[in-house]
């Protein structure tokens, strides 16, 4: 099975289990082959490098892992800047549509071309920002709906005609700790973003990829597609006013 950026928090989480229920991984990076390499040691996996929004090495990449049966797509990029529409260049809004929405499609297609007639899952990774939308992230909140909306839910009528028992689900975590959410999670701002939250803290990585796991597995989520699990501790909106 493969892990796309599995050098980064929850990619990493989600190598990690996946191993650890007996799976043989291959662990994807783009630019953090040394992080990439150490989580693969840690397995016993494999890595493979590819930049995600480029339609060649993707297709490289499929054909340098062999037979996939389970894809975990979590590769994704939050660009850090706080900007409103009005002042959002259309290069930022042009890459962070193509470092998660497009990125998300070419590894969604190459999967399903290297599937041919058998039986797969493929998981695909949302955000809240997808489904409540971003102040000052409308690029990625955009990117993260069309990925848990419009894809999803054509991939899961799609996908049967692979197999009659293919599926795809998605998880879209909230504020989750990890390299990029850096800087952006400790207790002060834990405390703002946890307001709308019945359970007042961030996720661990590791807390989003049980959810990934368990709807890439047959067993556990056989009857499961087109599906979003919502990882965000019950949360119900973003604060706009302070008073």
């Amino acid at each position: 099975m493969l892990v796309t950026g599995g050098s980064g928090g929850i990619g990493a989480a989600c190598a990690r289990l996946f191993a650890a229920e007996g799976a043989d991984v291959v662990v994807h990076y783009h630019r953090g082959r040394e992080r990439a390499e150490a989580v693969a040691s840690e397995i016993g996996g494999r890595i493979v490098g590819a930049d995600l929004t480029d339609e060649a090495e993707v297709a490289q990449l499929f054909e340098t892992v062999g037979d996939l049966d389970v894809c975990a797509a979590i590769a994704g990029v939050w660009p850090q800047g706080d900007i409103p529409v009005w002042d959002l260049s259309l290069e930022r809004w042009r890459a962070t549509l193509d470092a998660n929405l497009t990125a998300t499609f070419l590894t969604a297609r190459g999967f399903l071309g290297q599937l041919g007639e058998r039986e797969g899952a493929l998981v695909l990774c949302g955000s809240t920002a997808g489904l409540i939308g971003e102040a000052g992230h409308a690029d990625y909140a955009a990117a993260k709906a069309a990925i848990t909306g419009g894809l999803l839910l054509s991939l899961k009528n799609e996908v049967v005609r692979r197999h009659p028992a293919c599926r795809v689900n998605a998880v879209a975590p909230g504020w989750t700790e990890s390299p990029m959410t850096r800087g952006h999670v400790d207790p002060e701002s834990i405390r703002l973003v946890s307001r709308t939250m019945a359970l007042r803290k961030v996720a661990q990585p590791e807390e989003v990829a049980v959810q990934v796991v368990v709807l890439a597995s047959p067993i556990l989520s056989g009857h499961v597609t087109g599906q979003v699990v919502t990882v965000a501790g019950g949360m119900e909106g973003r604060v706009l006013h302070e008073t």
